[in-house]
């Protein structure tokens, strides 16, 4: 969710990140920071580290998700599944094959399909010839109800610049991965339409998010398993069940405007804040309510974040 300089995205393409850094930037958090009702990186939470591959850095994570490796391989492997947990993506599904998606309006990307091994392996890059990040998905069958997914993002340089990205896109991942977990709970096989409005507000990220979750009329201290709708008269419907939080965000299940989940966030990318408020709704009545609310929080989360910048 956080963007502020030009990255890589999870294609392998410059990514402006969800505000401009991440491969969300994503809701999953730390696992060591994260409340999430039990879960960790031990015990179905996502687990992360740090590694390297001979030529530069990379991002190795890995959740457990219910599902066989067929119903896994198809949410991270093509578009429809992908665009229910990520951003909108269309992936010519065999080796050497296209990628397209988007982050919203000016942030487009194109990749490629580099490997493609259904359903156990699938590697996203630039091109021949491209450089810059790769990003491996492997699927193993955990038991006859459940699978690993491992990500390893790699080709990280080394360097202040390189810093930020790198830690942007760990945090962005980790959250789209909480998300991934949560469409494979609760949608599994179903096609949800992706909204994905941010903005920038001015600090710092603790101050914003307090007065994120406040202008939105939600609690100020949420926890796993709380039923929380916003209540703000100027703010679209949202609500449902908290799955997820961390100091800079929360995952939701939601039943309104319909059935979905949802990520609300306030991240720091290079000294700038990038807010967001990213629903999933499922279903014909999803995605009317998605290409009717968006521009409406589009609209929200600037004028709020006008506001602040005004009264600080």
């Amino acid at each position: 969710m956080n963007h502020d300089t030009p990255h890589q995205d999870a294609d392998g393409t410059d990514e402006p990140g969800r505000a401009d850094a991440n491969p969300t930037s994503a809701l999953a958090a730390d696992p060591a920071t994260t409340s999430d009702g039990g879960t960790g990186a031990s015990d179905g939470g996502t687990g992360a580290s740090d590694g390297t591959d001979g030529v530069g850095r990379s991002i190795e994570l890995e959740v457990e998700v219910p599902g066989t490796p067929e119903q896994v391989w198809r949410a991270i492997a093509t578009g429809p599944g992908i665009s229910s947990w990520y951003v909108p993506h269309a992936v010519e599904e065999r080796a050497g094959g296209s990628v397209e998606l988007s982050f919203g309006p000016g942030m487009d990307g194109t990749g490629r399909v580099a490997v493609w091994e259904p359903p156990h392996r699938i590697v996203l890059d630039g091109g021949d010839g491209a450089g810059g990040l790769a990003f491996e998905w492997m699927v193993e069958a955990r038991d006859g109800t459940s699978c690993i997914v491992r990500l390893v993002n790699s080709g990280f340089g080394s360097g202040a610049d390189w810093d930020g990205q790198y830690d942007a896109m760990r945090d962005g991942w980790l959250i789209f991965l909480t998300n991934l977990r949560l469409h494979l709970e609760h949608f599994a096989g179903e096609s949800a339409t992706a909204s994905l409005p941010m903005a920038t507000w001015p600090g710092p990220r603790d101050a914003a998010w307090r007065r994120l979750l406040a202008d939105l009329g939600l609690p100020a201290d949420p926890r796993p398993g709380d039923r929380v709708a916003t209540s703000a008269a100027d703010a679209p419907e949202l609500g449902g069940v908290v799955a997820a939080t961390s100091h800079d965000h929360l995952a939701l299940v939601v039943d309104r405007p319909t059935p979905g989940t949802a990520f609300v966030a306030a991240e720091e990318v290079g000294g700038s804040i990038s807010v967001s408020v990213w629903t999933y709704l499922y279903g014909p009545d999803g995605a009317l309510a998605s290409e009717r609310d968006d521009p409406r929080w589009r609209e929200w989360l600037e004028a709020r974040g006008s506001a602040s910048e005004r009264g600080s």
